[in-house]
């Protein structure tokens, strides 16, 4: 083991080990009662009944269902896109030689990484119209998720370029590369592979934030449930449309993460060596 290691964690004992396997059976037996008391109180109250379910037969509400996904994917890929634009420019900004560039640059960032999601919706579709500025929720709802999660983008951006080997700029510039053929020869080849993951989950994020879109009325996945939860014609079926909801995020962020997770094993197996590998060069 090396000394790092050794002193951020040591490896635990005979009764250390027993403490910890006590724990996580208590743990799991807790976690599992509980699973089993909303069960019970599931079946009590009739949740899994056919009457209750009858709501999902019909073709509105399924189109209705469909629309509001279709209007949560939309949200989702225009401000995906624009978030990884808006946090690889603002990243360079931070990364910039200039004083003024990268001063600019993280007040712009810090202001956003700080400021709600859901106070930018409301500025952006509430607000603006006493500027004389009318946009609609869908924009609303985009430029508060890109400029938020383009931010802390940006953050993972940077982080990752400076987390790469300082030997490896230091040699390339030894050599005569540019700046920008070091960012992108040397540098960004090795960063990408190690963001991937945290850019993937911030994505995830990005997608779940989307549902923030109904307190604007943005007919997006949560907002049509919530119109269906609590129309009494179908009488109230809150529950199974919750679930049904709740379903289609969950298989979203799944499929997401398995896109990353193949993307990331292509990358690796195509990525080319770096173009710089000798840090003592």
């Amino acid at each position: 083991m090396s000394a790092p290691t050794a002193v951020l964690y040591d490896v635990p004992g005979p009764k250390a080990r027993a403490r910890n396997g006590a724990l996580g059976v208590v743990a799991v037996i807790v976690v599992a009662a509980l699973l089993a008391f909303v069960v019970v109180r599931l079946i009590a109250t009739g949740q899994f009944e056919g009457r209750v379910w009858e709501w999902i037969l019909y073709e509105n509400i399924q189109l209705a269902l469909l629309e509001g996904l279709l209007n949560t994917l939309r949200a989702f890929a225009v401000g995906a896109v624009l978030a990884l634009a808006f946090g690889a420019v603002f990243a360079l900004g931070r990364l910039s030689d200039h004083a003024w560039v990268r001063g600019l640059s993280t007040a712009v960032v810090e202001f956003f990484r700080a400021v709600p999601l859901v106070v930018l919706m409301f500025i952006f579709y509430f607000g603006m119209p006493s500027v004389g500025v009318t946009v609609s929720t869908f924009t609303a709802v985009v430029v508060a998720l890109t400029l938020y999660n383009g931010s802390v983008l940006a953050e993972i951006f940077r982080s990752g370029v400076q987390a790469v080997p300082r030997g490896q700029s230091e040699a390339a510039y030894a050599l005569g590369m540019r700046k920008s053929a070091v960012m992108r020869f040397v540098l960004l080849p090795q960063a990408v592979r190690s963001m991937l993951p945290t850019i993937v989950s911030q994505l995830v994020v990005l997608l779940k934030d989307s549902a923030l879109g109904f307190l604007i009325l943005y007919p997006e996945l949560l907002y049509q449930a919530r119109v269906l939860g609590s129309s009494g014609q179908l009488g109230r079926p809150l529950l199974p449309v919750a679930f049904v909801v709740a379903l289609a995020y969950i298989t979203l962020c799944l499929l997401l993460t398995a896109l990353a997770g193949y993307l990331e094993r292509r990358t690796r197996r195509v990525a080319p060596a770096p173009a710089v590998v000798d840090e003592g060069a």
